[in-house]
């Protein structure tokens, strides 16, 4: 476990996550007094912030989660057969 002050966490904030990152518990203190703590994500979070902000607001109610019929989403359907994607392939190699 690290301390550090308001002052140099401010100018090293980077190296300070990094370390919280990797496990370690930084305090932070101002003025000798510990005022947070810097630890590492718990196990379940989400790694994404833009999750997070989608889980926020559906908590909030400002969105409402899909929900599908099967529990898995549906079969991707091709775009274009593979046949055809091989020609187009073929034909623009050949201008060259």
């Amino acid at each position: 476990m690290r301390s550090v002050g308001l002052k140099v966490l401010k100018n090293k904030l980077s190296e300070y996550v990094r370390i919280a990152e990797a496990g370690e518990t930084v305090l932070v203190t101002d003025r000798d007094r510990v005022v947070a703590e810097l630890h590492p994500a718990s196990v379940g979070r989400l790694v994404s912030v833009d999750d997070a902000h989608l889980a926020q607001a559906v908590r909030d109610g400002l969105l409402t989660a899909p929900v599908l019929k099967t529990g898995r989403p549906p079969a991707r359907a091709p775009i274009a057969s593979r046949s055809a994607i091989l020609g187009e392939l073929t034909a623009d190699r050949s201008e060259r």
